[in-house]
């Protein structure tokens, strides 16, 4: 998928950005392993912390307090805040508890949200994977590189 998503982007002149928190990088890192990405990523940040979340895309500190850094109103934030910063035309945001640890009855591991943001909408996909760490990591890149291409396909 991330091969098709960076051909519809170069083929389309859009510009995607990355705002990853559970992940770690490896959204941006399987969007650059394909040949000629520089073309279409513009930006992708590592926002792991809270501090990282408003120092860098200017989450608000109230939304971090308020719901916790895994919530739907901080991955809208988070996707808001990276398609502004990198004026970009789609980004992608994703914080979730990969485990093993980390996890709550009401936020239990493998609770991940998407947030996928245009200059028009911003829409959030709730997601709960099962799985080791790296499982759940996966499979949320994978998801995510799925939406940027269903958005980058309506843009």
């Amino acid at each position: 998928m991330n091969q098709k998503l960076v051909e519809l982007l170069i083929a389309k002149g859009l510009r995607i950005a990355c705002a990853e928190s559970c992940t770690g990088g490896l959204l941006a890192g399987a969007i650059t392993s394909v040949p000629g990405a520089s073309e279409c990523l513009d930006m992708a940040v590592v926002t792991y912390s809270n501090g990282a979340k408003h120092k860098l895309i200017n989450v608000p500190g109230s939304l971090l307090e308020t719901f916790g850094a895994v919530s739907h109103e901080v991955a809208v934030a988070m996707a808001e805040g990276i398609l502004k910063l990198a004026e970009a035309d789609i980004a992608v945001a994703i914080t979730g508890i990969a485990g093993p640890g980390g996890g709550t009855t009401e936020k239990p591991v493998g609770l991940v949200f998407i947030g996928i943001a245009t200059k028009e909408s911003v829409a959030v996909i709730e997601c709960r994977f099962k799985g080791v760490r790296e499982e759940i990591r996966s499979q949320t890149v994978a998801k995510a590189l799925e939406l940027a291409y269903t958005t980058a396909k309506e843009e």
